[in-house]
């Protein structure tokens, strides 16, 4: 225990468990409040006990299974969160002066039914960033998302520069979508979000901009969204929030809902023919609405090196 006046280390583990519903991509939460205050968002999160816990990934395990009643497949270690001026998540509570340092894991699963734990649900992610989603066209909050940053510019150039490189401001900036956390903390930097105001003792912006999170999950959440969005470039991640068989049509749909992005039809699928990663499996799917659509299934790694490749996102421009 640290003495008067000092600062303690205190370990956490958080998790983001990401999964596809409704054409949309979702994670775990569960309520991030005390004392019986309207619940901010939280991501499933516990204190690491080194004289308990043999790993952070089997601590990791347990906690989210006694939180939520959901059980993890596949995880990775994803950051480590510990940055001064973020407030403590709830989940550690105690009259120490320690500072959090909270080690990120994502996972990503193919089963987003309903959690047994009444409290936990699963939320759509870009009610938290809906300045992410471009899938049917530039996000109305731009607009006035943009005065409030060109505000907080003001004649500053380097602000400006940054603010319209990171959210595409003006016509000729292309939209980068792996860029979500540089987003996401560049509102944080001008308090533009709710958590910036809390971390600093202020009075909330007049303008909620996304759902806020409990203490910094919504920067974590941030930080995985933008690690996995870059990851279907080079890795068959996206094949891990798939059923066994799928359409061609349901792929992209996929694909689109984690990018955020609208994608060329022609283009993606000849790339993923291109990249041997998917094999027809000779069945037709009959739950498509329309004409019945050929069912595929992910062929795994080539076995010459044990890796695959990720997919082409070509950008419906």
């Amino acid at each position: 225990m640290a003495q008067a006046g000092e600062i303690g280390v205190r370990i956490g583990l958080s998790a983001v468990v990401i999964a596809l519903r409704d054409r949309q991509a979702v994670v775990l939460t569960t309520p991030g409040d005390e004392g019986g205050h309207q619940a901010e968002a939280a991501l499933p999160f516990g204190p690491f006990d080194p004289v308990r816990d043999r790993t952070f990934e089997l601590a990791l395990r347990a906690f989210v299974t006694a939180q939520t009643g959901f059980r993890l497949g596949y995880v990775e270690q994803l950051y480590t969160f510990g940055d001064a001026g973020r407030s403590s998540p709830r989940a550690t509570p105690g009259p120490e002066r320690n500072r959090e340092v909270s080690v990120g894991y994502l996972a990503l699963t193919v089963d987003a039914a309903e959690v047994p734990d009444a409290d936990a649900r699963w939320s759509p992610i870009n009610d938290f960033f809906p300045w992410e989603d471009w899938r049917t066209g530039r996000p109305a909050v731009l607009d006035r998302l943009g005065d409030s940053l060109n505000q907080w510019a003001g004649s500053d150039p380097a602000r400006r520069s940054r603010a319209d490189a990171l959210f595409a401001l003006s016509p000729e900036t292309r939209w980068a979508e792996g860029r979500v956390l540089e987003r996401y903390e560049l509102l944080y930097e001008a308090g533009l979000v709710a958590e910036s105001a809390r971390d600093r003792d202020r009075p909330p912006p007049g303008h909620a901009l996304g759902r806020s999170m409990a203490s910094d999950h919504r920067r974590i959440l941030a930080t995985a969204l933008g690690r996995l969005r870059s990851k279907l470039k080079y890795r068959p991640v996206l094949f891990d929030l798939m059923d066994e068989t799928f359409t061609l049509s349901g792929l992209q749909i996929a694909a689109e809902a984690v990018a955020g992005v609208p994608l060329h039809k022609q283009n993606f699928r000849r790339g993923v023919e291109r990249t041997g990663l998917v094999e027809a499996t000779g069945r037709l799917s009959t739950g498509t609405g329309g004409r019945p659509a050929e069912l595929f299934r992910f062929t795994g790694a080539d076995p010459r090196d044990g890796q695959a490749p990720g997919l082409a996102l070509p950008v419906l421009r």
